[in-house]
C-alpha cells in the first residue's frame, strides 16, 4: 500500500455523467454521506447508464453484469441535499470483464470527492457461467474508453 494519496480526478477526465439525487437518508450521525453509500451512487450510475443506452433490460437481457470488484478512496464530504454527478469511463475492456473508473462530483465542483472503480464480469442470466460481453454492450461501452490526450 502507498503512502501517496491521490489527487482527486477532474471533470474533463471523465466521458459521460448520471445524475444520482443525493437523500436525507443517506447522512450518517457525522453530518455527510456514509461511506457505503456511494457504492450505490457507483452501481445506480453505471446500470442506468446502461439502461439509458438501451442495452441493459434489468428482467429480460440474457446476459448480464455482476460486481466483482469495486473500490473507492474519499477527498472530501458531500451530504443531503448535494446533487451527485458520477463521472463515468471504462479502463479496461476484456472478453467477460469490464472496469469502470468512477468519480463522485459534488453539485457544480470540478474536482472529484471521491474516485474509484467497479468491476462487472459478464453470466449468462439462467446459468451464472461468465458469457462474453453481447456486441450492442461492448460497442456502448467502448464509447466509454478515455483516450490519453
Amino acid at each position: 500500500m502507498s503512502d501517496k494519496k491521490a489527487s482527486p480526478p477532474v471533470r474533463a477526465d471523465f466521458v459521460a455523467f448520471e445524475e444520482v439525487h443525493s437523500r436525507w437518508m443517506d447522512n450518517d450521525v457525522y453530518g455527510h454521506i456514509n461511506n457505503v453509500v456511494y457504492y450505490s451512487f457507483f452501481d445506480t450510475a453505471v446500470n442506468r447508464y446502461l439502461i439509458e443506452q438501451n442495452v441493459l433490460d434489468v428482467l429480460e437481457s440474457s446476459a448480464i453484469g455482476l460486481v466483482i470488484e469495486t473500490q473507492c478512496q474519499y477527498f472530501s464530504p458531500i451530504a443531503y441535499p448535494d446533487m451527485i454527478h458520477v463521472g463515468l469511463k471504462v479502463a479496461h475492456l476484456g472478453n467477460s470483464s469490464v472496469k469502470y473508473e468512477v468519480a463522485i462530483f459534488k453539485n457544480e465542483d470540478d474536482l472529484a470527492s471521491a474516485m474509484g472503480y467497479f468491476v462487472h464480469v459478464y453470466v449468462d442470466r439462467k446459468t451464472n457461467k461468465p458469457t462474453p460481453i453481447p456486441q450492442d454492450v461492448r460497442e456502448v461501452l467502448q464509447k466509454l474508453v478515455k483516450v490519453a490526450e
